[in-house]
């Protein structure tokens, strides 16, 4: 699945360049298992969190907010949260964390990586 920006938080690619050339992010990552161990219900709970934080372009098609965006890991469904929400847009950033508590969720650490205008990942 292919992950597309989302212009109403991030209206331009080159935008993103100027603005966080070289900044080091981290994410958290909101699991589909609760506290005591069960399979989050309903099952497509990732896609439709995401999709609070999603854009629909000109072809009318969803674009996924690169600050928040749905993903599989160990066939459990996630969500994927830039902490750079925080600062962007912090009442969509405190309403994934409540979601997460008020449906205790498991949250774990996500990636950290050093984000640099036309870095490439290892391997690719």
């Amino acid at each position: 699945m292919q992950v597309k920006r989302c212009p109403r938080i991030h209206p331009h690619p080159k935008a993103q360049a100027r603005t966080f050339m070289a900044v080091e992010t981290s994410e958290f990552v909101i699991q589909g298992i609760t506290l005591d161990g069960q399979r989050f219900r309903p099952s497509d709970w990732a896609d439709r969190l995401a999709g609070v934080m999603c854009s629909f372009g000109g072809d009318n098609r969803m674009a996924y907010s690169p600050f928040c965006y749905p993903i599989g890991s160990g066939g459990v469904n996630c969500v994927v949260v830039d902490i750079r929400l925080k600062e962007i847009e912090p009442m969509a950033y405190n309403f994934l964390l409540n979601f997460a508590k008020d449906n205790e969720l498991q949250v774990r650490p996500g990636r950290l990586t050093l984000r640099e205008a036309g870095q490439k990942k290892p391997g690719t």
